[in-house]
């Protein structure tokens, strides 16, 4: 079962990565020399060339293939090349072959409202859209409930995968088998991975101990369950309104879907933009007009600024900067002047781990949310290892 990535950027690569995990064949294409130079490292057939080229495509394998997965920096690449796709693999595949699935990332919020309504399929042949931003926001708003989250992955209907430390205060679960622990605890929650200092992370079995300091991917079902998991782990959280003050730095696309969907909950909102034409861009849409929306021009780096706003006042301050460095040192600066929880949605995957050690509630990196987006919307309809 060969899966196609058109698309060997970062979140292609990340991709084939986690599907060759999974021991999927996978090949990637690309008509950009220096991503087919980067993906030399990855085990997978490599094509160079345009993914909207039928004799690319067939190279590629797409008569065999189950999957096909559309992340290029286009959307309308994305989506021809899946029309394309499914074409060539509907007119060239044996008879009995199952249906090519399409994946396509999508950026402009239009096309991801057409593939919620079902357009997408029809016109574009698109099975899933995946929007990056408006999933980014989701796990976000999630990740800030609990301050103990290293890693929410949210799922259809309710399902969540938390991730977080095993605390010695965890008394209930350490230094007792998983098999002991669940008949002693009737609705002790699934661990479905963990991690130990030194160790590669792995599936427990019932014979597996707990022990302090573990890192342990835990299924849920519902908010309402997190703070009975937490606690249950050993972390002492003090329960978060359902509606934040927020304090969002930037008034650029990515900060404007996050105070776009916070205002959607009922939260008062403040919006902190150092360039006066993107602050008034922000006041001349509808979403400026909402009357529990602040717009403030001004920078995000002057404390007296901040202060005159009340900006501790807020429960939550968010970078969504386009610099990543921005977003960081802005966040920084309003957890010292006492704003409790902070989050930032981040394009350099390898600065989420050392935001968290800085003190940072949450933080999310777009291209993993990206990936892991494509990888549930696959394994939705496919059997196999997730």
């Amino acid at each position: 079962m060969r899966i196609v990535i058109a698309g060997a950027g970062r979140t292609g690569l990340e991709l084939a990565k986690s599907l060759l995990s999974e021991d999927k064949p996978v090949a990637l294409i690309d008509n950009d020399a220096s991503a087919i130079k980067m993906a030399q490292s990855v085990d997978c057939l490599i094509v160079h060339g345009d993914v909207t080229q039928r004799e690319v495509l067939r190279e590629a394998g797409i008569n065999e293939a189950r999957v096909f997965i559309a992340v290029t920096d286009s959307d309308e690449r994305n989506i021809l090349s899946c029309a394309l796709a499914s074409h060539i693999h509907r007119m060239e595949s044996e008879t009995d072959t199952p249906r090519l699935m399409t994946i396509c990332r999508v950026r402009d919020p239009s096309y991801l409202k057409e593939g919620r309504a079902g357009h997408l399929k029809k016109w574009g042949s698109v099975d899933r859209a995946i929007h990056p931003i408006d999933g980014a926001v989701r796990r976000l708003k999630t990740g800030l409930r609990m301050t103990c989250f290293d890693e929410v992955i949210p799922f259809g209907d309710g399902a969540y995968i938390l991730e977080m430390e095993v605390t010695k205060e965890a008394q209930d679960l350490t230094f007792t088998s998983l098999e002991e622990v669940s008949e002693r605890i009737s609705d002790m929650p699934i661990i479905v991975g963990m991690r130990r200092e030194g160790d590669s992370s792995y599936i427990p079995t019932k014979h597996t101990q707990l022990l302090p300091k573990d890192r342990v991917a835990v299924a849920a079902i519902g908010e309402d369950s997190f703070t009975r998991i937490v606690r249950l782990f050993g972390h002492d959280e003090i329960e978060f309104t359902n509606k934040p003050r927020v304090a969002i730095f930037g008034a650029g696309p990515v900060a404007n879907r996050v105070a776009n969907s916070f205002l959607a909950d009922g939260c008062r909102v403040t919006v902190i933009e150092s360039n006066l034409t993107k602050a008034n861009e922000l006041a001349g849409t509808p979403l400026g007009a909402d009357s529990n929306l602040d717009i403030i021009n001004g920078d995000h780096k002057e404390p007296e600024l901040l202060r005159e706003i009340e900006l501790a006042s807020h429960d939550v301050a968010i970078g969504a900067l386009d610099n990543d460095q921005a977003s960081i040192a802005a966040v920084l600066l309003a957890s010292e002047l006492g704003v409790p929880r902070t989050g930032l949605i981040l394009s350099a995957s390898d600065m989420v781990g050392v935001v968290k050690k800085m003190g940072i509630t949450f933080a999310v990196d777009k291209n993993r949310v990206a990936v892991d987006m494509v990888l549930a919307a696959m394994h939705d309809r496919l059997t196999g290892p997730y």
